[in-house]
């Protein structure tokens, strides 16, 4: 892959999905594709850019890129400093905002659907929410990650932030696998979704939580602008956005405020109750 090839192609994965790889990830990105030249009888990555760019199986052929350039390393309860926020100070600022009607949470680029669980788990043991309606839905753009979300079937590795009552209330063990019962299963809808479709994005009405957690930190600044403008139009006014550890609005949006909760700093769209 030449210098030129990787950039030609770089450009058009980050228009197609917002993930931007930098100049010093060449390898990486070589090292993915380079099993896809030989399935169209290619010798290079012109004739491989070519095909994505002008051909017919342009669309099938970026449901594979995104399978083999996307990271969708995730667990249970990860963060959990973050999830007490979410259910001790975030979820009762929510319902008293908003006193009655469905209360719903995103999760934005979910993966293997961890996250989307944790929180259903959490909810199912929070008293504030009982017998209030609340909406979780994940989305994602890797079409195998999905599957695994739907089937609710993980090993140990996504357990190393659980704690065991949470495995042995939630899940039941198969061998090295465990299934996820199937009554947090139906708590959660999951969809594939590209996060740089506006098309797409359109169908998703208001919410109150986003979550969005290690995802924007691989889009450059462009796509997260477009992303952020994004989650700002969905939330409803007083709504919150978590992101991850590492992410920050700084030098982004001035659109949020930053929330200074207990447990985590979080990012809310202003409006009615905003102010902390």
């Amino acid at each position: 892959m030449t210098d030129e090839e990787f950039r030609l192609i770089r450009d058009l994965i980050c228009d197609f999905c917002g993930i931007y790889f930098e100049d010093s990830l060449k390898f990486l990105v070589e090292r993915r594709l380079q099993p896809r030249l030989p399935v169209f009888g290619f010798v290079s990555f012109r004739d491989y850019y070519r095909l994505i760019k002008y051909g017919r199986e342009c669309e099938r052929e970026f449901d594979e890129i995104v399978e083999r350039v996307t990271t969708n390393e995730t667990y249970f309860f990860r963060e959990a400093y973050q999830l007490r926020a979410f259910t001790d100070e975030i979820l009762p600022m929510v319902v008293a905002q908003r006193s009655e009607g469905r209360i719903r949470v995103w999760s934005a680029g979910c993966s293997t659907g961890e996250e989307p669980y944790s929180i259903a788990m959490l909810l199912d043991k929070c008293p504030i929410v009982a017998g209030r309606p609340v909406d979780v839905f994940g989305n994602d753009i890797s079409r195998k990650v999905l599957r695994t979300a739907r089937a609710g079937m993980y090993t140990q590795a996504s357990f190393r932030s659980t704690d065991n009552a949470y495995i042995k209330e939630y899940f039941h063990r198969d061998g090295r696998t465990y299934q996820l019962d199937e009554r947090i299963r139906n708590r959660v809808t999951f969809g594939h979704l590209n996060l740089m479709d506006e098309n797409a994005l359109a169908l998703i009405g208001k919410v109150d939580v986003i979550l969005c957690r290690n995802v924007i930190i691989y889009f450059n600044h462009a796509s997260r602008a477009r992303l952020l403008a994004t989650f700002y139009r969905k939330l409803r006014p007083g709504g919150f956005l978590l992101l991850g550890h590492s992410e920050s609005l700084v030098n982004e949006t001035k659109d949020f405020e930053l929330a200074p909760l207990t447990n985590d700093m979080v990012y809310r769209k202003p409006g009615e109750g905003s102010l902390l």
